[in-house]
């Protein structure tokens, strides 16, 4: 979601914190603003819109100075208007925030009452307002931000700068990531590694509830009992950071044509050459009575194959809940289950505040991660990453396969683990699971195909998505990525559920996608698309050679696949799946890799 920057450097920080905001704009937003501090005297610019707009400003209305903050804001209290637009500024104080102020109502009434009254209707600007009231009656800076941060409610990654003082940066975390970066004389301030990634690779993350006082020299950091605390510092991989198009033409596309490599890469990390494998011992499921998987968005959908997959292939009972309902519907949970958390970004607020909660309730916490520092990865018993490398379209496609790889094995380990295979079946199952890349790769080469199918699909207004066993989780998960890009109403549906409901919309003008290799549930699902067509409806029918030759016959449209193991055809399927998406929003001309009202990392509840 929002991004954070803070600069106390020894060059003009202004270009600094422009180009640092421009590392975090895949995390999506709607506006963006800098603030400096120049000769004592603070300054601020901001600008609705894409970070060119705020370029545009500055080069019209430079901002001087070596001390700085930077932000891009995804909307929530307010609009995306300039006087909601981050840094919020009141007397000799500025303000970025990331998250939500649950008690902002409360304090800004009391404020108001003191006559300290609000221009924007965000939640922010009551933060700087209570720092400067604390100023106001004689608190320095630094006790002004530790007064204000003992009245806040919610979650929040908060960076202070203070007119007449060069040298300083408060940073504060609570339920939203913050990181500190340390350099030569100079010392920085990120929601996000890859923001600091140009300026230093050494990094310190804040811990719940801590906060930080931040000059040239270095930073004093204090835990939610204002006790002095020793962080460990971390050297980031450079590599790991870099965000580059490799020529492709949008981020999307690379990251999807990366996924023969980076799933290659999960298996080698977890499995042995001669059909082992080689997870972490503490992963073990030897008393383990069920599993429960929690998740938000494509990653549910995630946790929604690897139930099939836990249950099918171990044995052993799974349940799945999205993350934002899990708490609140008072879960019953075992003391010998399992808690399996997966996050792309580890930071999903949602997913943390479950993890929280399960926490002294079950046997052991897993997270399913792609980023190893993150907060869901710390307060795991047990983080396995994903290694798919840094993700920067807001639409996930190397996190989602990457994802049903680490789960595929966790699942085959559990099966392992409860006696349920075999050295020689799980060398079986092994090998077939490394076939998948390589499928892959054959399945990118349906690109121009696809590319020909979306210049219709573009024309639709709704799209339905069918498939049965873990291909109804892929369903979901392509209508999603539909919709998510191309802004087309899509819906994903288990195939046998058409006729209870469903059916009621088909007729010529609404593209049905059926997701169907030749598995045990194949004839059921042509059945289901049989119904589809004997009304008139659009099928686009998405099957190995064998089965489109059983069942192409007088369908819109088919694609052909490579064949695979039924158990990994989720991961291969998912590849057109997410082609049929992107190619149909290039058709459309929508912003891929930035879709409207999204955000790539949601750290507010």
């Amino acid at each position: 979601m929002c991004g954070i920057v803070g600069v106390l450097g020894n060059h003009e920080a202004a270009p600094l914190l422009v180009e640092a905001l421009k590392r975090l704009e895949y995390r999506g937003y709607d506006s963006a603003g800098i603030a400096t501090v120049n000769g004592g005297q603070l300054d601020r610019r901001r600008a609705v819109g894409k970070l060119v707009n705020l370029s545009d400003l500055l080069v019209h209305e430079p901002l001087a100075g070596k001390a700085g903050i930077g932000h891009t804001r995804w909307a929530t209290h307010g609009a995306a208007t300039v006087t909601n637009a981050h840094p919020h500024r009141a007397g000799g104080v500025a303000v970025v925030h990331n998250g939500i102020i649950e008690n902002f109502r409360d304090l800004r009434a009391e404020l108001a009452a003191d006559g300290y009254t609000q221009e924007s209707e965000t939640d922010t600007e009551t933060v700087v307002l209570l720092t400067r009231r604390a100023m106001d009656r004689g608190a320095t800076p630094v006790e002004a931000a530790k007064e204000t941060l003992s009245r806040l409610h919610g979650a929040f990654a908060l960076c202070f700068l203070f007119d007449g003082h060069d040298d300083l940066m408060i940073a504060a975390r609570k339920g939203s990531p913050l990181a500190i970066g340390w350099g030569d004389g100079e010392m920085f301030v990120g929601s996000d590694a890859i923001a600091l990634a140009p300026m230093t690779d050494r990094v310190t993350y804040l811990e719940e509830g801590d906060w930080a006082i931040v000059t040239r020299q270095g930073a004093e950091i204090y835990d939610a009992r204002n006790a002095r605390a020793n962080r460990a510092e971390t050297r980031i991989q450079l590599d790991a950071t870099r965000i580059e198009k490799a020529g492709y033409k949008h981020f999307m596309a690379k990251e999807i044509a990366e996924q023969p490599v980076v799933i290659a890469d999960a298996l080698k990390r977890y499995t042995t050459a001669d059909g082992t494998l080689k997870l972490p011992q503490e992963l073990d499921f030897t008393h383990i009575d069920r599993v429960t998987l929690v998740a938000c968005g494509t990653a549910s959908y995630a946790c929604h194959v690897a139930k099939y997959w836990f249950e099918q292939i171990a044995g052993l009972p799974a349940d799945i809940d999205i993350a934002s309902e899990f708490r609140y519907r008072d879960p019953v949970l075992s003391p010998s289950s399992m808690a399996i958390f997966v996050s792309q970004s580890g930071e999903t607020a949602d997913t943390l505040a479950a993890l929280r909660h399960v926490r002294d309730k079950v046997a052991k916490v897993v997270s399913v991660i792609n980023v190893p520092t993150s907060s869901i990865a710390r307060e795991s018993d047990l983080a396995l990453p994903i290694l798919a490398g840094v993700e920067v379209g807001v639409a996930s496609t190397k996190a989602f396969t990457c994802q049903l790889t680490v789960l595929a094995l966790m699942a085959l380990k559990a099966a392992q683990d409860k006696g349920r295979i075999d050295a020689a079946r799980m060398q079986d199952r092994l090998e077939t699971l490394r076939a998948v890349p390589g499928l892959m790769n054959a399945a990118l080469a349906l690109s121009d195909p696809i590319a020909k199918v979306a210049e219709d699909l573009a024309k639709a207004q709704d799209v339905l998505f069918l498939g049965r066993g873990p291909m109804f989780p892929l369903a979901l998960e392509g209508a999603l990525k539909l919709k998510e890009i191309s802004y087309i109403h899509a819906e994903g549906y288990a195939s046998g559920e058409l006729k209870h409901g469903p059916i009621a919309l088909i007729d010529d003008a609404v593209p049905v996608i059926v997701l169907a290799p030749k598995d045990a549930l194949f004839d059921k699902t042509v059945s289901n698309m049989q119904e589809v067509m004997a009304r008139n409806g659009k099928v686009l029918l998405l099957s190995d050679a064998d089965g489109v030759e059983t069942a192409g016959n007088g369908t819109w449209k088919t694609l052909t696949l490579p064949t695979v193991d039924p158990h990994w055809a989720p991961i291969l399927y998912a590849v057109p799946a997410q082609l049929l998406a992107y190619h149909t929003a290039i058709a459309k001309g929508t912003d891929v890799d930035q879709p409207r009202n999204l955000a790539k990392s949601v750290t507010v509840e």
